[in-house]
């Protein structure tokens, strides 16, 4: 018996999100305005990106496409840390979503494509796994890694991710 999509990317998105949220748990309280550059994202709204993302797993899953900006309706609203505690519940109830929705998604709904639009105009289309893969999964990664090289720019100890880090022998 083999097995389907959905249940070969389950251990990767747990192992992802373990991590994710061994880095967030490491943002530090009251330096959401901190950048390391006057372009890069300011902390709390990079840290409240990484707690949205499992959103986006199950936006790709669970419709057809999506409008970031819709021509009518409601603006696509990003997150930004007010608090940990607030960040860390965030991330928790996206991720029970997002995991739960890709546990029962098929093989053929895997391979339907989705739409990211803007403004009504397409941006990309492209198979669900790999939205999943690219725009969920590796973006995931991205930008936990940015927020590594804030927590060390802070001097917070960056969690051990795939390997020991400079702060943590173990994993």
């Amino acid at each position: 018996m083999s097995m389907n999509i959905s249940q070969s990317l389950l251990p990767e998105f747990d192992l992802e999100i373990a991590n994710t949220r061994k880095t967030l748990e490491r943002v530090p309280e009251g330096k959401g305005d901190y950048k390391p550059h006057e372009k890069s994202m300011a902390m709390g709204r990079l840290a409240g990106h990484l707690s949205e993302i499992p959103m986006w797993a199950t936006m790709t899953l669970s419709q057809d496409e999506l409008d970031m900006n819709p021509a009518s309706g409601p603006r696509f609203a990003p997150v930004v840390m007010s608090s940990r505690q607030e960040l860390l519940a965030k991330f928790d109830d996206e991720v029970k979503k997002a995991r739960a929705t890709l546990a029962s998604t098929s093989d053929e709904t895997m391979m339907k494509t989705w739409t990211l639009k803007n403004n009504g105009q397409k941006v990309m289309a492209m198979p669900r796994i790999a939205v999943m893969r690219s725009f969920v999964m590796n973006h995931m990664v991205h930008h936990r890694a940015q927020l590594g090289v804030y927590l060390r720019m802070n001097n917070v100890p960056v969690p051990s991710i795939y390997g020991p880090s400079a702060d943590e022998g173990g994993m």
